[in-house]
């Protein structure tokens, strides 16, 4: 399977019980989703840069501090490896997913849909809305359920 779709990676987000278990995606052919977990399909919104903008958004804090959080675009995998890699999320974006409601997403996701990542490929803020009620439909039940975030990125 080509892991590029018109071009574009895939960053397939999914909860997971610990980094080991996330990690073992990359057994499975296809990623998180031919792994039977609970997985939102995404293209190029990357875990990294964009996912610490994102949080810096929600929080209130500066992009700088984002991103220097525990677990923040954590790279847990070789990506030298097979092409595909797995990065870990904050709990604290998790939270603020998890806890959003579904007014602050839409608040959220029009200064989200301005960031230069996001507006450089093209992501309306309608677009940007549907991502943030994906994630926090997955933040929520991972919450529920005790795991934790993470992204399968194919590039």
């Amino acid at each position: 399977m080509d892991a590029r779709i018109l071009g574009m990676p895939l960053c397939d987000y999914f909860s997971a019980a610990d980094d080991q278990a996330a990690v073992a995606v990359l057994q499975t052919p296809g990623g998180p989703g031919q792994a039977d977990l609970d997985v939102v399909f995404l293209k190029n919104i990357d875990p990294v840069v964009a996912i610490a903008q994102l949080e810096a958004i929600m929080t209130g804090c500066s992009y700088e501090e984002a991103s220097g959080r525990p677990r923040s675009g954590q790279l847990l995998s070789d990506p030298e490896e097979g092409g595909a890699f797995v990065v870990s999320l904050t709990d604290t974006l998790t939270a603020a997913l998890a806890s959003a409601s579904q007014d602050d997403l839409v608040r959220f996701a029009e200064p989200w849909s301005k960031t230069d990542e996001l507006r450089q490929i093209g992501i309306s803020v309608e677009f940007a809305a549907g991502v943030l009620e994906a994630l926090a439909g997955l933040a929520q039940r991972a919450r529920t359920s005790g795991q934790q975030l993470y992204c399968w990125w194919a590039l």
